[in-house]
């Protein structure tokens, strides 16, 4: 790959919004400007090249960009004379040009499949007259983003997108108009990626999908996620995540696989969205209430220590009280240990943008209030249950707040804090699994003191 001279020293930021898949994309739109001969810097304010990749799921994401990239127009003139400013991911896939309209400091506009056209999009930038803006929205006939560099934000971790798309239309999603349609990578290359992946030290991976349990189904007729998981947990990684899950496809051999494979962590984010399921029908989710329950009793038979958690959507056009209530009693019967909540926010495009919605904003927010105090009462409880225990933990770094405190994730996705013990060094444990002896067990996160060797 030939790339364009004009982008050599020049200093570049990318600044991340929404989900997973967008963190992936971020590292690789870094690994292609780290292949430019870009310099990375830490704040949007030093660089020449300003990339900011976008969610539409939810408005307030709209909003943090107008914000971050309008304060670009104020922010002072880099050294080289020249600031380029990047909207990319699913914002930039659904406005296209229009995003002119809100960012007036737009230079480049790049859409979800479109990250390999970067660097000649900022080139044109670089080499125009700063009034035309350089658009790539085409979506067909691209490869997965997989096959480009990567500068990951972690030596030991690491994202691995296995399909990308979704076909579910869920009525309050933005995602299949902005991802498009399902489209899986073959088995065979997502496995060559971690082998690569497990020989560069990399021990924890998360396998990304908008909903991994369809993986395959269009290449290969029907789902094979459960052989995916069996095949990547053969290569030896030690730690394998996978995200985002739908209840309507999770099927008896995934559960299966999950239950056998040592590697396969403890914890499972299965997003319900709400418990009603008259609401649930609205939602075009394709399973009952009962249909969710009955799959929690199968995940918790089968992984009788097994986390949980979920995403639900609070004001849903036409909730009602009796329909909450029955959202509040699924969260306790499914016993999640954590949860993702949010209030309903219209997404223009999108079926239920279009329906009726008269219930206040005062009692949604109450409604809300009483899910958060349940699931916060829940994530202590649950937390509790591993008071004395130990915690393998894959330790992350320093707190922000001291650096003498080391925090990482247990199996079961736990935050865990442990202090730095005497003699060591940050440096020497970032990366290492470690046992840790809970002595605390807060509502949001896990505290205790390091024991044996960091492995």
């Amino acid at each position: 790959m030939t790339h364009p001279s004009i982008l050599v020293g020049k200093t570049y930021c990318v600044r991340t919004f929404g989900c997973q898949m967008n963190l992936h994309d971020s590292e690789r739109v870094a690994g292609l400007l780290d292949e430019c001969g870009c310099i990375c810097v830490a704040e949007p304010e030093d660089a020449d090249i300003v990339v900011f990749m976008t969610c539409c799921v939810r408005e307030n994401a709209d909003q943090r960009l107008y914000g971050q990239a309008s304060a670009m127009v104020s922010a002072p003139t880099p050294p080289s004379g020249r600031r380029v400013v990047a909207i990319g991911g699913c914002i930039a896939q659904r406005d296209g040009e229009k995003i002119r309209e809100h960012i007036a400091c737009a230079d480049v506009v790049f859409g979800t499949s479109a990250l390999a056209s970067l660097p000649d999009l900022l080139a044109q930038a670089f080499s125009g007259d700063g009034r035309a803006v350089e658009v790539d929205t085409v979506e067909d006939g691209r490869p997965f983003s997989t096959d480009l560099p990567s500068h990951r934000a972690s030596a030991f971790h690491a994202w691995v997108p296995i399909m990308t798309g979704c076909n579910n239309f869920c009525t309050y999603c933005i995602v299949p108009y902005v991802r498009g349609r399902e489209k899986s990578r073959t088995l065979e290359s997502v496995v060559a990626e971690v082998e690569k992946l497990v020989a560069d030290g990399v021990r924890e991976v998360t396998l990304l999908g908008q909903n991994v349990n369809s993986y395959g189904r269009n290449i290969y007729g029907e789902p094979r996620f459960a052989e995916l998981l069996r095949a990547v947990s053969a290569t030896g990684v030690e730690r394998i995540r996978f995200t985002s899950s739908n209840p309507k496809d999770l099927s008896d051999d995934t559960i299966a696989a999950m239950a056998e494979l040592p590697n396969v962590m403890p914890h499972l984010h299965l997003a319900v969205q709400s418990g009603s399921t008259r609401v649930l029908k609205a939602m075009n989710r394709s399973y009952t209430r009962e249909g969710y329950l009955d799959l929690v009793g199968r995940l918790h038979a089968a992984m009788p220590g097994l986390a949980l958690s979920t995403d639900i959507i609070v004001g849903f056009p036409g909730e009602t009280e009796e329909d909450f209530e029955d959202t509040l009693s699924l969260v306790r019967e499914a016993a999640f240990s954590s949860a993702y909540t949010f209030i309903y926010s219209p997404r223009p495009g999108t079926p239920a943008a279009k329906m009726a919605n008269d219930t206040p904003h005062e009692v949604i927010q109450e409604r809300f209030d009483r899910l958060a105090e349940q699931v916060a009462a829940q994530a202590h409880d649950a937390n509790q249950a591993d008071l004395g225990t130990l915690a393998s933990v894959l330790v992350e770094g320093s707190s922000k707040r001291d650096g003498d405190v080391m925090v990482g994730h247990s199996e079961k996705n736990q935050t865990v804090h442990f202090a730095l013990p005497d003699g060591r060094s940050v440096e020497e444990l970032v990366g290492k699994i470690c046992d840790v002896r809970v002595d605390e067990a807060r509502t949001w996160y896990l505290r205790g003191s390091l024991e044996g060797e960091p492995r």
